[in-house]
C-alpha cells in the first residue's frame, strides 16, 4: 500500500510512468469550448475554411504576386514591377475584350432571370403537390455535362442546324441565317440556357418564403395582379434575383469554352485571352494580371448594384 500511494505521488497525470501514454486532459478542453462560443463557431468551421484556404486564398496569393511578375523570353522575371497593369491600361484590346466580356455576361444574366423568373413564380405560387418532383424535372436537363450543353446548342444553332433547317423547310428563310453560330448571340443564347439552374432554385426559394397573406392583403386593398406584383412579390423576391445575378454573372463573365466553341471572332471574350495566356502564350504573369484586373471589375460592378438595388428596395418600401 505505501508503494502504490508513493507511485501515485510521484507520477502525474502529464507524467505517467515510464513505458505508459500520457493522458489528454479533455475535461478542461471541453470546459473552454463550452465556455467560449466563439471557440465551437472556428472549430465547426475549421474544415470549411481549410478547404477555403488552400483552394481559394492561397492560389490567389500566389496569383495576385504572380501578377507583378514579367517574362524575359522563356524565363520570369520575378522582380515586382507594374509593367503588366501599365499595359493592360494602355492597349486598346484589353479594354475592348473586358468591355465585351462584361456586356456578354449581363445580357446572358438579364436573360436568364427574366426567363427563369416566370418558372420559379409557377412552382411557388401554382403548383400545390410534388413541388419538388416539378424542381427535378425542371433541372433534370442541367445534370448533363455542360460541355455537351454547349455542343448541343451548336447543332441546333449551326448552319444545318435545327433551327435553320426548320424555317427553311417552312419557306420562311431561303439560305440559313448565319448570324446564330459564331456570333455573341449564340454565346448569349448558350450561356442563358447553361447556367439557368442556378437561378431557378434561388428565386424559387425567395418566392416561396413570400407570406401569401400579404398577397391577400393587397388583393383587399384593391390591387390588380400587375399592381400585387410590382407592390408586394417582387421587392420581397429581390433577395432570390440578386443571388441569381451573382450566381451567373461572376462565373459567365470569365467563361472561355461556350466562347471559344460558338462565339467566333467576334464573340471571344477575355476568358479566352487568359487561357491562350496561360496556355500556348505561357506569359503566366500577363494571364494573372488580367485575371486580377477582371475580379476588381467584377467586385466593382457587384457593389455598385448591390448599392443601386438596396436604395430601390428602400424607395419602393
Amino acid at each position: 500500500m505505501p508503494e502504490a500511494l508513493d507511485r501515485m505521488t510521484r507520477f502525474s497525470p502529464t507524467h505517467p510512468p515510464p513505458g505508459e501514454m500520457p493522458r489528454i486532459k479533455t475535461g478542461r478542453i471541453a470546459t473552454l469550448l463550452h465556455r467560449n462560443e466563439t471557440l465551437r463557431g472556428y472549430l465547426l468551421m475549421s474544415p470549411t475554411l481549410a478547404i477555403m484556404t488552400i483552394g481559394i486564398i492561397i492560389p490567389f496569393i500566389i496569383l495576385l504576386v504572380l501578377s507583378f511578375w514579367t517574362r524575359q523570353g522563356f524565363e520570369f522575371d520575378t522582380t515586382l514591377t507594374l509593367t503588366n497593369y501599365r499595359r493592360v491600361a494602355s492597349e486598346p484590346i484589353f479594354g475592348a475584350l473586358l468591355a465585351r466580356s462584361l456586356w456578354i455576361s449581363g445580357v446572358a444574366t438579364i436573360t436568364t432571370v427574366a426567363l427563369c423568373y416566370p418558372m420559379a413564380y409557377f412552382v411557388a405560387f401554382h403548383v400545390r403537390r410534388n413541388k419538388m418532383m416539378w424542381l427535378i424535372l425542371i433541372t433534370l436537363p442541367f445534370w448533363t455535362s455542360y460541355l455537351l450543353r454547349v455542343f448541343a446548342w451548336k447543332v441546333i444553332l449551326g448552319y444545318e442546324g435545327v433551327i435553320n433547317s426548320a424555317l427553311i423547310s417552312l419557306g420562311w428563310i431561303e439560305a440559313p441565317l448565319e448570324f446564330l453560330l459564331y456570333s455573341r448571340e449564340a454565346v448569349i443564347i448558350t450561356l442563358a440556357h447553361a447556367w439557368a439552374a442556378f437561378a431557378i432554385l434561388p428565386l424559387y426559394v425567395s418566392l416561396e418564403k413570400i407570406d401569401k397573406s400579404l398577397l391577400e392583403a393587397a388583393t383587399d386593398l384593391g390591387d390588380g395582379p400587375v399592381a400585387r406584383f410590382f407592390r408586394v412579390t417582387l421587392p420581397l423576391s429581390m433577395p432570390g434575383v440578386i443571388a441569381a445575378c451573382f450566381l451567373i454573372f461572376i462565373p459567365t463573365t470569365g467563361d472561355y469554352i461556350t466562347p471559344a466553341l460558338l462565339g467566333g471572332p467576334d464573340g471571344m471574350m477575355i476568358g479566352n485571352f487568359i487561357q491562350v495566356q496561360f496556355g500556348p502564350v505561357n506569359n503566366w504573369p500577363m494571364g494573372a494580371t488580367l485575371s486580377i484586373v477582371l475580379m476588381l471589375w467584377i467586385c466593382a460592378i457587384a457593389l455598385v448594384f448591390l448599392f443601386v438595388t438596396r436604395k430601390a428596395q428602400e424607395r419602393i418600401a
